[in-house]
């Protein structure tokens, strides 16, 4: 996910989004843990996904704090 699309959606939205790339984060390393995962791009696109999530996040909440 792009950074630009993800500053265009709101917080809920974010929120969701992440708990969704949780769950299948937590689902890969199990697959990778057994050996049944063979897509390594998808891994790090994923932490990538997230990591920029929470940026713009804690970005929304400093300006809301602002």
């Amino acid at each position: 996910m792009e950074i630009k699309e993800i500053r265009l959606k709101s917080s809920q939205e974010l929120y969701n989004i992440l708990a969704t790339l949780r769950k299948e984060f937590v689902n890969i390393i199990f697959q990778k843990k057994l050996g049944q995962f063979s897509n390594i791009m998808r891994f790090s696109l994923i932490k990538k996904s997230i990591a920029r999530i929470l940026t713009v996040l804690n970005e929304k909440r400093e300006q809301d704090n602002v």
